[in-house]
């Protein structure tokens, strides 16, 4: 890949320009590059072999030059030829590969490269190029570019020496790869393995561009390389190009505690590296501040032998952590994940000493890696176009604090823009942030922003000290927005075991001190919406696990709703909100039965005229439930929802609905027999299932047993008990927790 401006300034900052090389390869997505040759038509890339193939039908035998003669031997040189008149290449920058190369090939610095065509070369099985040097066909020649276009194919190295070094370069099935070499350098193809290598070569001309020009100091290069890395789009591998990024991390070399590390503290060629960084942050128009930081690197290893631990071969993957920095007065600890393209080091972390580090063996599909980790102190630079947003992203609360305080001081208009330029990074941090996510808010009178600032926060978080904050919302922004805001609050989800905050169910149970918060505060509305909110997604849930086929399965997450059903009617009460609950409910078949006791058991003793109805309800149910005659011995009907409606669980339903028919032989396939068994350990059916392994197919074999009788007893005398203690809580004059304080608690149906 070309070499990044971030590279190239920590190359300047460890006190080195660009080193000058023989040669040099870089590589660039072959995406938007287009290739069309006469006689062959457009050729797709990668290069398959039909294109190969077709470019060959338009060559010729490559012909080589050996002083003053061009010869052709195949003994030599075995390679088909294109002239340049019959190609047309498109899609490549080539200022930006130019700059590169003059770069890595260590040119004046004021001289310009120009690149001319030679010829396009295609490479079968076998053929090869032996060791020769480049004639210099113009006197401004000074190397040679080998453009390799993406192809599958082994063999075919390209071998350059200069001396006694050499380089051996390959080309790419992906990728298009670049290699430079000075005209004096020695290079040969290797023979081609397989498949098909596809090359054009250019000369390249060197010319003067500013005679005289002197060459850039290092705190001038620093700061143009520091620009460059603000503005340069960050390329990926999927072709998905991001944004620039946003900060750079300079990583230095010395161990440094927190309260040790200042400017005027840095130790050796971290203070030499961080003066040539702040004169050139500040010509850039940039900020910087001190940090520490955690790196976790990841790397392939050779395995464990006998008498030799295990060493490091290749990095996996590497990643950074911001934990402190110097940004706030007495510095301030921070959590801030920097991925790679952000990071930049004289010293790679592999060359310190790691305080830790961890081998996983092999262990089958993974292993064979080294985990290392290092603590390391950084220099962060930004834009001061960004000076806000790069604060903002690693400390969420200064920046609630700092726009808060901008709306005190009555600049409306910068506290704006500020709070707009977070939104591409803005979640939801922490719980405590939210009441002063609030205030902001409100005070920035923008629909939109506001919206974005407040709705990562999940609807968990939200208790009754935001009451003010909410209620400063109710006449900034309309009936729209709070329904957006709710609807975002409702869909947001944080790891509770994380957190240690409470899970939705919990949320509602305690929603009668929260909209009495609110009521109190003048946002009568905004509790309105809450408990409307509230009672959608706790009557999808229940709606949900009365369709859950297996019934135990069914009564425990019914169940479980039962605590925050009561803690929803007891914050409607007095409501139409409260009467539609109540309708809803009694709408449901009786497995409502399993929420709506526990309901009533976790209902307060105050009078609720919706409790009161769903009592009743309840009562009404379990009555006919136990007044129901008994199961008759020849009845083995066994009620299903109805599996997945394919005609498996159509011959299924209709051997479980039958009363008589108790034993149902069915010759089915492998694949079939395992979906009807699925479907009855799915629906916990009394039916037990075996396969007779003769014939073809096999016969699965279904028979209905007395569990269903033993379950049916269970729920009558569960029904019994459970309305023993509805009728004895009625009588009370309360249908919950003070009625059941004077009995045992029965198991719930």
């Amino acid at each position: 890949m070309p070499i990044t401006p971030r590279e190239r300034l920590a190359r300047v900052l460890a006190g080195s320009r660009p080193p000058a090389a023989f040669s040099a390869q870089l590589s660039l997505p072959a995406r938007n590059i287009g290739l069309t040759v006469a006689g062959a038509g457009p050729i797709s890339l990668p290069v398959l072999a039909a294109q190969a193939k077709k470019m060959i039908a338009s060559a010729r035998p490559a012909r080589f030059g050996r002083g003053e003669q061009t010869l052709m031997d195949l003994s030599v040189r075995d390679t088909w030829e294109i002239t340049p008149d019959q190609v047309t290449l498109t899609g490549l920058d080539w200022d930006a590969i130019l700059a590169e190369v003059h770069n890595e090939l260590g040119l004046p610095a004021g001289a310009r490269l120009r690149a001319e065509p030679h010829a396009l070369l295609v490479y079968g099985k076998g053929q090869f190029f032996l060791p020769h040097q480049d004639s210099e066909q113009d006197d401004a020649m000074v190397g040679t570019l080998v453009v390799s276009l993406p192809s599958s194919h082994t063999g075919g190295e390209l071998v350059v020496r200069h001396n006694t070094e050499s380089a051996v370069y390959r080309g790419s099935a992906t990728e298009v790869t670049m290699t430079a070499f000075y005209a004096d350098c020695r290079h040969e193809v290797k023979p081609v393995r397989s498949g098909y290598r596809v090359t054009y070569t250019f000369n390249l001309l060197l010319a003067d561009a500013s005679a005289g020009e002197a060459p850039a100091g290092p705190s001038e290069l620093a700061a143009r390389y520091l620009a460059e890395h603000f503005t340069t789009r960050v390329s990926r591998w999927d072709g998905d190009d991001q944004e620039p990024p946003s900060r750079l991390v300079y990583l230095l070399d010395h161990e440094y505690t927190q309260r040790g590390l200042s400017w005027e503290r840095l130790k050796g060629a971290d203070a030499e590296r961080a003066s040539l960084l702040l004169a050139a942050a500040q010509d850039a128009d940039c900020e910087a501040v001190l940090a520490l930081c955690e790196i976790n690197e990841t790397w392939d290893a050779e395995p464990e032998r006998r008498g030799r631990a295990a060493e490091p071969a290749h990095r996996i993957n590497s990643e950074l952590t911001l934990n402190w920095w110097t940004a706030a007065p007495g510095g301030a600890p921070i959590s801030l994940y920097v991925p790679d393209e952000q990071v930049c080091a004289s010293t790679p972390s592999a060359a310190l000493k790691p305080y830790d580090s961890e081998y996983t063996g092999y262990m089958g599909n993974y292993g064979n890696t080294i985990d290392r980790w290092y603590r390391r102190a950084a220099i962060i630079v930004w834009p001061r176009t960004h000076a806000f947003a790069a604060r903002a992203e690693a400390s969420p609360s200064w920046a609630l604090a700092e726009l808060s305080g901008r709306l005190d001081a009555g600049e409306l208009a910068s506290a704006r823009a500020d709070a707009q330029s977070v939104a591409p990074f803005w979640n939801a941090p922490e719980p405590g942030l939210l009441a002063p996510a609030l205030n902001v808010a409100a005070g920035l009178a923008d629909p939109d922003i506001a919206l974005m600032l407040l709705r990562p926060f999940p609807v968990e978080w939200v208790n009754p000290v935001h009451a003010d904050g909410l209620a400063a919302l109710v006449t900034r922004y309309d009936e729209t927005w709070h329904r957006s805001l709710l609807d975002a609050w409702f869909s947001s989800r944080v790891r509770w075991h994380t957190t240690g905050q409470p899970d939705r169910a919990n949320w509602v149970s305690a929603l009668p001190g929260l909209t009495a918060a609110l009521r109190d505060a003048g946002a009568e509305a905004t509790a309105g919406r809450l408990l409307a909110a509230s009672w959608r997604w706790l009557a999808g849930d229940i709606r949900l696990w009365l369709n859950q086929p297996a019934p135990a399965e069914r009564r425990k997450r019914l169940a479980d709703l039962g605590r925050p059903l009561a803690g929803l009617l007891a914050a409607a009460d007095g409501t139409p909100l409260a009467d539609e609950i109540a309708a809803v409910l009694r709408a449901h078949d009786d497995d409502v039965l399993a929420c709506l006791l526990p309901m009533l058991r976790a209902a307060g003793t105050g009078p609720s005229a919706a409790l009161a109805a769903l009592a009743r309800d309840c009562e009404r149910r379990l009555v006919a439930i136990t007044g129901r005659p008994a199961r008759p011995a020849d009845d083995w009907s066994v009620p299903w929802p109805g599996g997945c409606g394919c005609d498996l669980c159509g011959t299924l339903g209709g051997f479980l609905a039958d009363r008589g028919e108790r034993t149902l032989e069915w010759p089915l396939a492998e694949a079939r027999r395992k979906h009807v068994a699925d479907q009855i350990r799915a629906g916990e059916l009394p039916v037990s299932h075996q396969v007779w392994k003769f014939g073809s197919p096999y016969t699965l074999v279904l028979t209905k047993t007395d569990e269903l009788f033993r379950r049916e007893a269970r729920a009558r005398k569960e029904a019994a008990a459970s309305l023993e203690w509805l009728t004895a809580a009625l009588t009370a004059g309360c249908p919950g927790a003070a009625g059941l304080r004077r009995r045992q608690r029965p198991t719930v149906i």
